[in-house]
């Protein structure tokens, strides 16, 4: 192995370098979310790697599309992708030629400091201890760039794989309606029918903020009444009619909800293709005091963490979330905990350095819901 004789500051130099350069490919993979197809393709993509932050997942789409364009991957979807050592413990190893996918990772510091004092906590050195009624915790400090490849650029043992959900035309997944309504009844709300979208104004469901209702057709398929139930669930999660900007912005929270619907009804297998999104350039670009990057980069946090929620509190069967299934938290893939899923966040600027250790780093905040319009406007209105 050639001899590394580059000095500290050399290293620190070229690692800058390199975070730069991937964050320069991301905001371009963000600017290109500019229509309908894309936004609805990086939000499937993303329900298929939800154990990542939704910048890396950007990351990897756009490299993973560059190396099916020229070949070098079969599919136009990988289906897991992880580190090199990962994949060497697994039985696997990288095939020759194959530079794999950069994202970001992060770089985490000995903290030490007292709970109840948020400004106590300090980095420890080395062989620092902390001192007496401190408790020490690592904490995210910055990101480096590191790779991982798919399971197309790998050979050795097989990978088991989970069966993927089957679903029949019209129907919708066993136990998804009755675990969405229960999510949304534990935030207060009643789930109702309503006979036709002539009840609704025109729309497939909507959400009442004051009645505290979520109404959905009764007279459309079981497959349309989750994915409208979801899209529902999304602004009650996301919104309060409190905050007055998602009113002011609507087309945000519209857009929001919709892609809450998609993110987790794409990760029951269900087909939502037929479905558009309005376009991201036509309100992040009205979004006064903030550029359409940090917009979609901010939304794209936004509906992660709201899906992931809804995600993590239904037992139903779902697709694969791109980590791998064979692999333990031992050995160490590059975001199986909260802090690295934070990394890209972070390296976006969206993420909340100044929190605490222990606290979320770079949890989103909340917007006012107006509900769900039929298409082409997405499928309903909350009043």
């Amino acid at each position: 192995m050639r001899k590394d004789n580059r000095t500290l500051e050399q290293k620190i130099a070229d690692r800058k370098a390199k975070v730069d350069a991937l964050h320069e490919k991301l905001t371009g993979a963000v600017e290109q979310l500019v229509t309908g197809d894309d936004w609805r393709r990086a939000i499937q993509f993303a329900a298929r790697f939800r154990s990542r932050s939704f910048n890396n997942t950007l990351l990897i789409w756009v490299q993973h599309s560059i190396a099916h364009a020229e070949g070098r991957v079969p599919d136009p979807f990988p289906s897991f992708v992880a580190g090199f050592k990962q994949w060497h413990a697994l039985g696997r190893h990288v095939d020759k030629g194959q530079a794999g996918y950069q994202i970001f990772a992060p770089v985490t510091a000995r903290m030490a400091g007292r709970d109840d004092d948020p400004i106590s906590w300090h980095r420890l050195e080395r062989d620092e201890k902390p001192a007496p009624g401190e408790v020490v915790r690592s904490r995210m400090v910055g990101v480096r760039p590191t790779y991982v490849w798919p399971l197309s650029m790998t050979s050795g043992k097989d990978i088991p794989l989970p069966p993927a959900p089957q679903l029949l035309r019209g129907q919708a997944p066993g136990g998804l309606w009755d675990g969405v309504v229960e999510i949304i009844q534990a935030k207060g709300f009643r789930v109702l029918d309503a006979p036709d979208a002539a009840y609704l104004d025109g729309a497939n469901g909507m959400t009442h903020w004051i009645k505290k209702t979520v109404h959905v057709r009764a007279d459309m398929e079981p497959a349309a009444r989750a994915k409208t139930l979801l899209h529902e669930a999304g602004h009650v999660l996301l919104h309060d009619r409190e905050n007055a900007d998602a009113v002011v912005h609507r087309g945000v929270a519209e857009v929001e909800a919709e892609s809450v619907a998609l993110m987790v009804a794409d990760a029951h297998g269900m087909d939502t293709t037929d479905y558009t999104i309005p376009y991201v350039s036509t309100w992040a670009s009205r979004v006064q005091g903030q550029d359409p990057v940090t917009t979609v980069q901010q939304t794209a946090a936004r509906v992660r963490s709201a899906a992931l929620t809804i995600l993590d509190q239904l037992d139903t069967q779902t697709v694969t979330d791109g980590a791998l299934p064979s692999i333990d938290r031992a050995h160490g893939l590059p975001e199986h905990n909260e802090q690295a899923r934070q990394a890209s966040e972070l390296a976006a600027g969206v993420a909340d350095t100044t929190a605490p250790p222990g606290d979320r780093v770079g949890e989103p905040g909340q917007r006012v819901a107006v509900g769900t319009r039929t298409a082409p406007t997405t499928d309903g209105v909350a009043r």
